[in-house]
């Protein structure tokens, strides 16, 4: 099973589903209720794959519309944030903290570099390390940042209760951990 789906179950969309025999060429239709007498539609389990999926691409989009005219992307703000904990980071423990390669987050720095969000100098003791920090620009951009998470927090948060958002942190860990 793969998150809570059989194997015969595809995770794809909610308008993607088999179209197999006995499914009368209904996308996600996967029994033929309706068709035969008596017949019982039964539950399909949440897609949970693709409602991950579709919650991370808005969250991204939602956070870029409010960075979007300092060009504060989601990633920009993960190393906005890294960097207010910890000054001087190196480029290899920023990479670990936002989850990307050394050279995938190259290009990145660079920008934020440019628009003036952070520095990047070599470190005194190993030149081949480069240690970064935030500008005074890259401070108020992170005030942009931790406004908008908790802006997004409010928002996502809405309605649920503690018990439940404990939930869906403890199976948010467990899928991250289960594919580490």
């Amino acid at each position: 099973m793969v998150d809570g789906q059989s194997r015969a179950q595809p995770a794809v969309g909610p308008d993607q589903g088999s179209r197999a025999a006995g499914t009368n060429g209904v996308p996600g239709r996967n029994d033929d209720a309706g068709t035969r007498p008596g017949a019982v539609r039964t539950a399909r389990p949440p897609r949970l794959f693709f409602l991950t999926l579709t919650a991370e691409r808005r969250l991204r989009r939602w956070i870029a519309g409010r960075g979007g005219e300092r060009g504060i992307s989601a990633s920009a703000g993960g190393v906005l944030l890294h960097l207010a904990s910890r000054p001087g980071a190196s480029t290899g423990e920023v990479a670990a903290a936002v989850q990307a390669s050394p050279a995938g987050l190259s290009g990145l720095l660079a920008r934020m570099e440019t628009s003036g969000l952070i520095t990047r100098t070599p470190d005194p003791a190993d030149a081949r390390t480069i240690r970064l920090d935030l500008t005074p620009g890259g401070r108020e951009a992170l005030g942009v940042v931790q406004e908008s998470l908790h802006e997004l927090n409010a928002r996502i948060n809405d309605g649920f209760s503690a018990e439940e958002l404990a939930t869906v942190a403890r199976w948010l860990r467990h899928v991250s951990e289960a594919l580490d």
